[in-house]
C-alpha cells in the first residue's frame, strides 16, 4: 500500500476539513436544541459528536467557530448562557429537515419553524425536544472546553444525560433499541451521508468462553498467519477463538465425508492452497471451529 504523507501544518483549515471529514466517518449526528437567556430557541446539527461515558452518562459535541470569519455559532452562545440542551437523534425520515436547520439563520430565528419540526416540552431542562426524533436526550452542560482561538477551532460541550425519551416503535421485544428499526443516518465528507439499513448491518461474534479473550493472530501457525488465501477479516475471526481444536478433533473431522472428498480431489503440491480455500469457505458459512480443524490438518 503506497501512502501519501501530509504535514498537518502545511494544510489550510479548509484542506484539513476535507481530509478529516472524509476519513473520520461515518459520524453520528447530534441534533441539539438550546435556549438563550431571553428564551430564544435554537436548533442545529453537529457531526462532531459521540458518547464518551456511561457512568456518568456523558455525550460530547463540538460547535466549531466558522473558519471564514471566526464567528461563533448560536448553539455555543446559548449553552454558555443557559447550560442545558437536548440531543435529538437523527433518523432517515428527518435528515433533509435536519440539514435545513443547519443553515446560518440570523440570531432569533427559530429553526424549529424554519425546518418544520415540532417543539415538545422537556421535563428536566428548558430547551424543547424535537418531537419527530425517535430518541431524545435531555442534558445539562457540565463544561465547555475551548480548543483554540482561530477560525475552525472546536468547543467541546460536555453534556450529561438526565432523561431519555425513546419511541416505542423502534424497540424490540425486550424493550431494547432495534438497529433494524431506528433507521439511523450518519455524516460523511462533503455532501455525503449514509443510512443504516437492515441489508448493511452485520454482527461480530465475541468470544463466549469464561475468559472472553481470543487467542490472537500471533498464536497462529506460521502458514495460517501468512496465508495467501485468508483475508484480514478471516484472520480476525479465527483469532477470536479461545482455544484451538484438539488433535483428536482435527483427526475426526479429517475422516468426515466432506473432508475425504476434498482429499481425493487434491494433489499434494496444492494441499495447503486447497485447505485454506476450504477454510475460507467454512468461515463464510460461520463454521469457525471447523475452519480451524481444516487449517490444522
Amino acid at each position: 500500500m503506497k501512502l501519501k504523507t501530509i504535514d498537518a501544518s502545511s494544510l489550510t483549515p479548509a484542506e484539513m476539513q476535507v481530509y478529516l471529514h472524509y476519513a473520520i466517518a461515518p459520524r453520528p449526528i447530534c441534533f441539539v436544541s438550546t435556549i438563550d437567556k431571553n428564551g430564544g430557541v435554537n436548533l442545529s446539527p453537529f457531526s462532531f459528536f459521540n458518547v464518551f461515558s456511561i457512568n456518568p452518562p456523558i455525550c460530547v459535541f463540538s460547535p466549531t467557530s466558522r473558519a471564514r470569519d471566526n464567528t461563533t455559532k448560536h448553539t455555543l452562545e446559548n449553552v454558555l448562557e443557559v447550560p442545558e440542551c437536548v440531543i435529538n437523534i437523527v433518523n432517515y425520515d428527518m435528515v433533509q429537515q435536519t440539514y435545513l436547520a443547519s443553515m446560518d439563520y440570523k440570531k432569533g430565528v427559530n429553526e424549529f419553524s424554519k425546518a418544520g419540526f415540532t417543539e415538545l416540552a422537556s421535563e428536566t431542562v428548558k430547551p424543547p425536544r424535537v418531537a419527530e426524533s425517535t430518541v431524545q436526550l435531555e442534558c445539562v452542560v457540565n463544561e465547555v472546553i475551548s480548543l483554540g482561538k482561530n477560525g475552525g477551532a472546536g468547543n467541546l460541550v460536555i453534556a450529561e444525560v438526565k432523561r431519555i425519551h425513546i419511541s416505542e416503535a423502534i424497540l424490540d421485544a425486550n424493550g431494547k433499541i432495534d438497529p433494524h428499526k431506528i433507521d439511523l443516518v450518519a455524516r460523511l465528507g462533503g455532501d455525503w451521508y449514509c443510512r443504516v439499513t437492515s441489508d448493511n448491518l452485520f454482527k461480530i461474534s465475541k468470544p463466549t468462553g469464561s475468559a472472553g479473550i481470543g487467542i490472537g493472530v500471533d498464536a497462529f501457525p506460521t502458514e495460517v498467519k501468512y496465508s495467501k488465501v485468508l483475508t484480514g477479516n478471516n484472520l480476525g475471526v479465527l483469532g477470536l477463538v479461545e482455544a484451538l481444536p484438539s488433535d483428536e478433533e482435527v483427526k475426526a473431522f479429517a475422516q468426515t465425508n466432506e473432508m475425504k472428498e476434498l482429499a481425493d480431489a487434491t494433489v499434494s503440491d496444492s494441499r495447503t492452497l486447497n485447505l485454506h480455500l476450504k477454510a475460507r469457505q467454512l468461515l463464510d458459512d460461520g463454521r469457525v471451529m471447523d475452519a480451524w480443524k481444516v487449517l490444522l490438518m
